[in-house]
């Protein structure tokens, strides 16, 4: 079972590895590129992010990352003794904030970009640390 799990964590680690170079290379990772993917920008002779693609786009994010948080929080808690809940709940709730403030800055206001930048690169900081502890954990465990 130790190496079906090191599998997973494997591949949850090469996910946000790559979702990071998906996001900077399609929509940005700066407020400046992503205000300019997601509203237009006259000078660079950007288009604004149509409502279709935008919602395609979200609706694979929230597929994605509620799959990528069940299985590393199911990993991690089986692992972790000391401080699971609040890193599971951390992971948990900037992930569902980062899914909730992207479509606000599309429909409401471009505030909420900053929002979702600050929360999406937090739950990426505390799942990496999520899977680098319980590679560490596994590994203990298996010696």
């Amino acid at each position: 079972m130790s190496l079906i799990l090191r599998g997973f964590l494997l591949f949850i680690l090469l996910y946000l590895i790559s979702d990071i170079f998906v996001m900077k290379s399609n929509f940005g990772i700066s407020p400046e590129t992503l205000n300019a993917t997601l509203f237009g920008d006259e000078e660079a002779y950007i288009d604004p992010m149509n409502e279709a693609s935008f919602l395609e786009f979200w609706h694979t994010q929230i597929f994605f990352i509620m799959m990528i948080l069940l299985t590393l929080s199911s990993i991690f808690i089986r692992v972790a003794k000391k401080s699971r809940a609040i890193l599971t709940n951390t992971l948990m709730i900037s992930a569902i904030l980062s899914l909730i403030s992207l479509p606000l800055a599309f429909y409401l206001s471009s505030f909420f970009v900053n929002i979702y930048l600050v929360t999406y690169f937090l739950w990426h900081l505390v799942a990496l640390y999520m899977i680098v502890y319980s590679f560490w954990k596994l590994n203990a465990r298996s010696v």
